[in-house]
């Protein structure tokens, strides 16, 4: 009774197994790719550099207030930073090159006097930093002169960049390509092998680097006239690093 069933589930078996087996992919013959893996290679390194004027700059200027208890400290320091943000602007800087970078409160503490055993609580410390995007470098002076007159009581840093800096990269990039390039040919010569295509190549990037501004504070010239803090923008340097594999036959 269960006979004719049972046949029917066999063949039914025996056709999907015929179809898997006629659906299973063949593999695909690839002679370039195995005499790629099995040629003979030379490694070369080549480094680029390309030096250019900086063209932007970027102020780090803060405002720190002292005061017996926190409310007082933050107070006194919102309104010393709104003066030197509001000369700023008036300067020509628009506010959203205007940034801060950190806002700290903390407690500020006298030395303790040698007959006491801890130190006594003076106030509070309330610092608030902003960084203001220069793209004139000749207003770097005048604008730190500015910010202090308003109220600016600290100066962290005037660091220099390069707004172009992918295509000052770039350029580095093709230098070192170049220099390996001819690194290979020379390695090539010398072995008596004729340099093939480029197997591999990969390339370190540097990251963009801001140099400090060398700056002196000047108060006022021999004559009583004011003088602009002197800034002196150095000449940025951008590296390349590339690794290159040439097939040599």
């Amino acid at each position: 009774m269960f006979a004719r069933p049972v046949r029917s589930v066999l063949l039914t078996a025996m056709l999907f197994t015929g179809v898997t087996a006629v659906a299973q992919p063949q593999p695909v013959p690839a002679p370039r790719a195995q005499s790629l893996v099995n040629a003979r290679t030379i490694r070369v390194e080549g480094t680029g550099e390309v030096k250019a004027q900086p063209d932007e700059a970027f102020i780090d200027v803060a405002v720190e207030t002292l005061a017996p208890n926190v409310k007082a400290a933050g107070e006194q320091n919102a309104k010393r930073m709104e003066k030197v943000i509001a000369a700023l602007t008036s300067a020509g800087i628009a506010k959203r090159d205007i940034q801060t970078r950190n806002y700290s409160v903390y407690p500020d503490y006298a030395p303790p006097l040698p007959n006491q055993t801890e130190p006594k609580l003076r106030g509070y410390r309330v610092s608030n930093l902003v960084s203001v995007h220069v793209k004139d470098l000749s207003r770097v002076g005048p604008l730190l002169d500015k910010a202090l007159a308003a109220g600016a009581n600290r100066v962290d840093s005037v660091r220099f960049g390069l707004s172009r800096q992918e295509a000052v990269q770039g350029e580095a990039l093709r230098q070192a390509v170049a220099r390996a390039r001819k690194s290979a040919e020379v390695l090539a010569a010398s072995l008596n092998a004729k340099l093939g295509t480029v197997l591999d190549a990969s390339t370190v990037a540097e990251p963009p680097q801001f140099y400090p501004a060398r700056f002196a504070m000047t108060e006022a010239a021999a004559d009583g006239r004011a003088m602009s803090t002197p800034i002196q923008p150095e000449e940025q340097t951008v590296q390349a690093r590339v690794t290159l594999t040439f097939v040599i036959e």
